[in-house]
Protein backbone atom coordinates (compact mmCIF):
# COMPACT_ATOMS: atom_id res chain seq x y z
CA UNK A 1 0.00 0.00 0.00
CA UNK A 2 1.54 3.61 -1.01
CA UNK A 3 1.84 6.31 1.49
CA UNK A 4 -1.11 8.15 -0.02
CA UNK A 5 -3.18 5.47 0.10
CA UNK A 6 -2.18 4.56 4.15
CA UNK A 7 -2.57 8.23 4.72
CA UNK A 8 -6.17 8.59 3.57
CA UNK A 9 -7.70 5.12 5.17
CA UNK A 10 -6.15 6.43 8.26
CA UNK A 11 -7.17 9.65 8.13
CA UNK A 12 -11.27 8.78 7.71
CA UNK A 13 -10.86 9.94 3.64
CA UNK A 14 -10.52 13.24 4.52
CA UNK A 15 -7.87 15.31 2.64
CA UNK A 16 -4.33 15.46 4.97
CA UNK A 17 -3.14 18.65 5.68
CA UNK A 18 0.91 18.56 5.32
CA UNK A 19 1.53 18.59 8.51
CA UNK A 20 -0.60 15.61 9.21
CA UNK A 21 1.24 13.84 6.21
CA UNK A 22 4.82 14.31 7.42
CA UNK A 23 3.89 13.68 10.69
CA UNK A 24 2.38 10.82 10.04
CA UNK A 25 5.28 9.50 7.74
CA UNK A 26 8.14 10.36 10.24
CA UNK A 27 6.31 7.75 12.80
CA UNK A 28 6.29 5.34 9.92
CA UNK A 29 10.06 5.83 9.92
CA UNK A 30 10.76 6.20 13.07
CA UNK A 31 9.17 2.68 14.44
CA UNK A 32 11.00 1.47 11.31
CA UNK A 33 14.23 2.82 13.18
CA UNK A 34 12.77 1.25 16.01
CA UNK A 35 12.68 -1.65 15.12
CA UNK A 36 16.00 -1.46 13.27
CA UNK A 37 17.64 -0.75 16.38
CA UNK A 38 16.26 -3.87 18.66
CA UNK A 39 16.80 -6.17 15.69
CA UNK A 40 20.02 -5.06 14.39
CA UNK A 41 21.84 -3.45 16.81
CA UNK A 42 20.13 -4.74 20.14
CA UNK A 43 19.79 -1.48 21.66
CA UNK A 44 16.63 -1.09 23.59
CA UNK A 45 16.11 1.95 25.98
CA UNK A 46 17.20 5.12 22.99
CA UNK A 47 15.26 3.49 20.71
CA UNK A 48 12.48 3.37 23.19
CA UNK A 49 12.67 6.64 23.94
CA UNK A 50 12.87 7.96 20.10
CA UNK A 51 10.05 5.85 19.16
CA UNK A 52 7.83 7.43 22.32
CA UNK A 53 8.44 11.04 21.65
CA UNK A 54 8.78 9.95 17.03
CA UNK A 55 5.60 8.75 17.13
CA UNK A 56 3.66 11.32 19.51
CA UNK A 57 4.34 14.11 17.26
CA UNK A 58 1.97 13.02 15.30
CA UNK A 59 -1.14 11.28 17.62
CA UNK A 60 -0.85 15.03 19.15
CA UNK A 61 -1.55 16.90 15.64
CA UNK A 62 -4.16 14.29 15.18
CA UNK A 63 -5.17 15.01 18.36
CA UNK A 64 -5.68 19.00 17.82
CA UNK A 65 -8.36 18.34 15.33
CA UNK A 66 -10.56 18.20 17.99
CA UNK A 67 -9.28 20.89 20.44
CA UNK A 68 -12.07 22.63 22.29
CA UNK A 69 -10.69 26.21 21.60
CA UNK A 70 -7.89 27.87 19.48
CA UNK A 71 -5.78 28.31 22.81
CA UNK A 72 -6.20 24.68 23.26
CA UNK A 73 -5.02 23.53 19.31
CA UNK A 74 -2.18 25.95 19.77
CA UNK A 75 -1.53 23.82 23.40
CA UNK A 76 -1.75 20.55 21.64
CA UNK A 77 0.93 21.94 18.78
CA UNK A 78 3.19 23.17 21.20
CA UNK A 79 3.47 20.09 22.99
CA UNK A 80 3.97 18.43 19.63
CA UNK A 81 6.75 21.02 19.19
CA UNK A 82 8.82 19.95 22.27
CA UNK A 83 8.40 15.94 21.76
CA UNK A 84 9.74 16.91 18.07
CA UNK A 85 12.67 18.89 19.57
CA UNK A 86 13.10 15.92 21.43
CA UNK A 87 13.24 13.38 19.02
CA UNK A 88 16.04 15.50 17.70
CA UNK A 89 17.57 14.68 20.85
CA UNK A 90 17.05 11.37 20.78
CA UNK A 91 18.40 11.36 17.08
CA UNK A 92 21.30 12.77 17.93
CA UNK A 93 22.35 10.99 20.66
CA UNK A 94 22.16 7.63 18.50
CA UNK A 95 24.25 9.58 15.85
CA UNK A 96 26.84 10.29 18.04
CA UNK A 97 26.93 7.15 19.77
CA UNK A 98 27.16 5.39 16.68
CA UNK A 99 24.12 3.72 16.18
CA UNK A 100 22.64 5.53 13.19
CA UNK A 101 25.26 5.96 10.08
CA UNK A 102 25.20 9.37 8.75
CA UNK A 103 23.06 9.14 5.38
CA UNK A 104 20.29 7.76 8.34
CA UNK A 105 20.92 10.18 10.68
CA UNK A 106 20.79 13.46 8.30
CA UNK A 107 17.26 11.89 6.76
CA UNK A 108 16.11 11.37 9.83
CA UNK A 109 17.56 14.83 11.05
CA UNK A 110 16.03 16.39 7.99
CA UNK A 111 12.68 15.35 8.33
CA UNK A 112 12.50 16.20 11.92
CA UNK A 113 13.84 19.49 11.08
CA UNK A 114 10.96 19.80 8.69
CA UNK A 115 8.37 19.16 11.65
CA UNK A 116 9.76 22.14 13.64
CA UNK A 117 9.18 24.25 11.14
CA UNK A 118 5.78 23.58 10.14
CA UNK A 119 5.04 23.23 13.49
CA UNK A 120 6.73 26.90 14.82
CA UNK A 121 4.96 28.54 11.09
CA UNK A 122 1.44 27.12 12.51
CA UNK A 123 1.93 27.89 15.86
CA UNK A 124 2.73 31.24 15.10
CA UNK A 125 0.19 31.98 12.60
CA UNK A 126 -2.70 30.63 15.34
CA UNK A 127 -1.12 33.13 17.78
CA UNK A 128 -1.52 36.23 15.25
CA UNK A 129 -4.60 35.06 14.29
CA UNK A 130 -5.53 35.15 18.29
CA UNK A 131 -3.78 38.16 18.90
CA UNK A 132 -5.48 40.21 16.05
CA UNK A 133 -9.11 38.77 17.11
CA UNK A 134 -8.30 40.08 20.66
CA UNK A 135 -7.24 43.67 19.68
CA UNK A 136 -10.42 44.19 17.31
Amino acid sequence: MKNEERRMKNSRQREDSLLHAKSYDFALRIIGMNKYLREQKEEFVLSKQILRSGTAIGALIRESEFAQSQADFVNKLSVALKEANETDYWLNLLHDSHYLNEVSFISMENDCGELIALLVSSIRTVKNKLMKKSEE
